[in-house]
């Protein structure tokens, strides 16, 4: 019997009453699944916690439901549509491209094709399976292969084109390097050996393939007679185009020096370098040929990257955008699973907010496809603030299993779930913003049109073996449903589009464990809320760290840039650290001139997984101001517990420094007892290395409680620690954690001054 696999994901992530959701459902031996609505309350099953806890709500959508296999389309690619087949024409033809192929030996890819391999009609430019140049020609019956004799060399720009001679029936191959001392990992110093032209008769005179031109593919069919676009070509793409006739070597070498052809003669001119403003380049690719045959990117091919005339003198697209013609394909990428909806259900007038989730059981399988509910008009003074950016760039991370020695990081030996395994069997629902694409390159858009691992409530990270994110947030979600307060659910999604509006209504905004990514939109709001009065209780740490965008019609899909600083798992390349959503620089807050300090009290100062601590009071702790966050505390040190790794601090830890903008006014409250070796100090504020930087040796090294009041009776408590969440259930919650967080929450419902 075949196992049965079952999963999906929702349209969208956050909703209110009488929107409606669509669940898309794929399923692997079975024909059929239940589904129910049910209410998230608590993820984690670590035995000294809660347990996993749901509620199941009486909805229209529960019941029996047809499931059946869904497929995606991998691969960023360019489509054309070319409805008159202009593209192909009758005299004869040249089409040429800039091209900087990351993985030439790796299977047929395509560059600019109008060519369906399956039923051998049209004509491509490409790859073949040996890394060669190669010209694919059809008439429907005969088809025929044209390659160049010497090998693409991977990471190296070259001009490369192909005739067709509709009267003699002879192809020419043009092949030539453009190396300069910036845009190729090739020196310019090494002599040249991979020219290559190429001539051949050959015996089929194309016919139009009745589908649209593509960039980076080629029509195909699945074993299943379904279209795929194949070939999916893995490197850049410069300035492209098709040219009436038969271009000649003098004319070729002139555009490989960064002329253009003759004009006159153009039937399409794709410029990759226009379409740029100052706030950043969207999918469309201009055709400045007399057809406007304009392209639309799929899977979000990346713009705002560097072409073959990149003289490495601009470091940003808005000073030369000629000089960033260069689009990025991958053959794995992902940004829209594109299934259909299996389920459609609007959401009643009366549920309560909260953090809700489609249940799909078939037979010992299930899964849920979660989403969050916010309130109409606001119910609550407290809000629940999801890092749902966070949450996408976390998106199915593969690094813990791929990238070498994590375990070294980590401080323990990996533990391998069933979601990783899934993972591992299906490559087509993309990566994380901390995994590299095939060829290397890292990946830079993240979205949730797509199975998400990690947005599961019982989810643990392989390399930490504890619940990470979603599932570690729903412990405060616990933690608030014991209280017994009424709070509001709200997520990064609705704060990026509504900004100060989003937070204002509430007394008290609670963030995540780990609200890592942030736009700017998203942060100005935030300053805002506690500027004009607001109470921000920074629960986690590692927040306020990376910036992202996102684009005002596709709130689902979000840009990273990782730059030459930071904790991360890859780099931008040089030239190509300005995101193309919005035009502004990458990196970290912090390079911006906004470190989190300045909002919070305390930043990023390290991370470790072998063990949490726990913390230990400081002398402001006991100032009459302040006292009151330790009422009923008996003991100087407390957290010596938690789901996360055993301790209220610890998995990522944030720091109190004046010197990075922790305001004068903050109350150092506690700090962590001493770390091991395996936390070591954050690499953006190491300029040396040198011994001595671990948690047994660094005083950095640590997690801080801190408070202080903002103007107009604002105020914000951070934790400094992702495991302070954790920590909260412990015990029934009846903790130290949990009392600290009870004192002080109460303290900021309360109006006017809080001391």
């Amino acid at each position: 019997m075949e196992a049965i696999a079952l999963t999906g994901y929702c349209d969208r992530l956050s909703v209110q009453p009488e929107d409606t959701v669509r669940f898309m459902v794929s399923a692997e031996g079975t024909t059929s699944a239940t589904a129910h609505l049910v209410r998230l309350i608590h993820g984690d099953e670590n035995p000294l916690g809660p347990g996993f806890v749901e509620q199941e709500i009486e909805a229209s959508c529960n019941g029996p439901l047809p499931v059946t296999r869904q497929d995606s389309q991998t691969g960023s690619f360019v489509e054309i549509p070319d409805p008159d087949a202009h593209l192909l024409p009758s005299g004869g033809f040249t089409v040429y491209a800039y091209v900087w192929p990351t993985l030439p030996g790796t299977g047929q890819q395509g560059i600019l094709t109008q060519w369906s391999a399956a039923e051998h009609t049209g004509f491509g430019l490409g790859i073949n399976a040996q890394g060669c140049l190669a010209l694919w020609l059809g008439d429907g019956t005969h088809s025929a292969e044209i390659a160049a004799a010497t090998p693409l060399v991977a990471r190296c720009w070259y001009l490369v084109a192909a005739s067709f001679d509709a009267a003699t029936r002879q192809v020419t191959l043009y092949q030539e390097p453009i190396i300069n001392s910036w845009n190729s990992l090739v020196s310019p110093l090494v002599p040249r050996t991979d020219s290559c032209h190429r001539s051949e008769e050959v015996a089929c005179q194309p016919r139009a393939c009745a589908r649209p031109a593509l960039l980076a593919g080629y029509h195909a069919r699945r074993e299943s007679g379904d279209d795929v676009i194949a070939g999916l070509y893995n490197g850049k793409i410069d300035r492209c185009g098709i040219q009436r006739g038969v271009l000649t070597r003098a004319a070729l070498d002139l555009l490989r020096a960064g002329g253009e052809p003759p004009a006159a003669d153009w039937v399409a001119r794709w410029d990759t370098a226009a379409g740029y403003t100052s706030h950043g380049i969207g999918d469309r690719v201009v055709d400045r040929g007399p057809h406007g045959l304009h392209g639309i990117g799929r899977n979000r091919p990346i713009r705002a990257m560097t072409g073959f005339n990149w003289t490495g003198r601009e470091d940003c697209f808005h000073l030369a955008p000629e000089r960033y013609g260069g689009i990025q394909f991958n053959e794995d990428a992902i940004i829209d699973s594109a299934w259909c909806p299996t389920l459609e259900w609007r959401v009643p007038a009366l549920l309560p907010s909260g953090v809700y989730a489609l249940r799909l059981r078939a037979g010992a399988t299930e899964d849920h496809l979660v989403f969050f509910v916010r309130p109409t008009q606001p119910q609550s003074a407290i809000a629940m603030l999801m890092p749902t950016a966070s949450y996408l760039a976390y998106a199915n991370e593969r690094f813990v299993i791929d990238a070498p020695g994590v375990e070294v990081v980590t401080g323990h030996p990996l533990v391998l779930y069933d979601w990783d395994y899934q993972l591992a069997a299906h490559p087509e629902w993309g990566r994380s913003s901390y995994d590299h694409h095939n060829d290397g390159a890292g990946v830079c858009y993240s979205s949730h049109l797509r199975p998400i691992m990690g947005l599961r409530p019982k989810h643990r990270m392989a390399a930490t073996n504890v619940p990470w994110q979603f599932a570690a947030d729903l412990s405060i979600v616990w933690w608030l449903e014991q209280q017994g307060h009424g709070y509001d659910i709200i997520t990064d999604e609705d704060l990026h589009r509504e900004g100060l509006a989003c937070l204002a209504p509430y007394r008290v905004v609670l963030n995540g464990t780990h609200s890592e990514y942030y736009s700017e939109r998203m942060l100005d709001a935030t300053e805002r809320y506690v500027a004009e009065g607001g109470r921000l209780m920074y629960l986690g740490a590692n927040g306020y760290y990376w910036v992202v965008a996102f684009r005002e019609e596709e709130p689902w899909c979000m840009e990273i840039r990782k730059l030459d600083a930071g904790s991360r798992a890859w780099q931008a390349a040089p030239g190509e650290h300005y995101l193309a959503t919005t035009g502004e620089k990458g990196g970290i807050w912090r390079h911006r001139g906004r470190p989190p300090q300045k909002l919070t009290g305390v930043g990023f100062t390290s991370e470790g997984m072998d063990q949490s601590r726990p913390y230990r009071r400081m002398p402001d702790s006991h100032d009459p101001a302040v006292s009151w966050v330790f009422e009923g505390v008996t003991s100087t040190v407390f957290g010596d517990f938690g789901l996360g790794l055993n301790g209220a601090a610890g998995l990522e830890i944030d720091r109190y420094d004046l010197g990075l903008g922790t305001p004068p006014n903050t109350y150092l409250l506690a700090s962590s007892e001493p770390f091991s070796d395996a936390y070591p100090h954050v690499v953006e504020e190491i300029l040396f290395n040198y011994p001595g930087l671990g948690g047994t040796q660094d005083f950095q090294v640590r997690a801080d409680v801190t408070l202080f009041t903002a103007s107009n009776a604002g105020a914000v408590f951070a934790t400094g620690s992702i495991a302070w969440g954790q920590a909260l259930p412990c015990h029934a919650g009846h903790n130290d954690i949990s009392r600290i967080t009870a004192n002080v929450l109460e303290r900021f419902l309360r109006p006017g001054p809080i001391y």
